[in-house]
């Protein structure tokens, strides 16, 4: 896995939130997704570099998480 903190000069990406994130104050992910690369910050602390990780990468993570019951 290719994972690296990058900075926040990427306007073009269209972001979403995890549908787990209510807006009443509690922790914000932000997922944007490119055909080969998968971004993820923290919409809470836009100081924090966003990280990138290869699709691949994402995709095994979900489906790991998903199989524990974590998504």
């Amino acid at each position: 896995m290719i994972a690296q903190l990058t900075g926040r000069g990427t306007r073009e990406l269209a972001w979403f939130k995890s549908s787990y994130s209510a807006g009443n104050g509690g922790d914000c992910v932000e997922v944007a997704a490119r055909p080969d690369t998968v971004h993820v910050r923290d919409s809470k602390d836009m100081t924090v570099p966003m990280l990138t990780v290869q699709a691949q990468a994402w995709h095994a993570f979900v489906g790991f998480a998903a199989g524990h019951g974590a998504v």
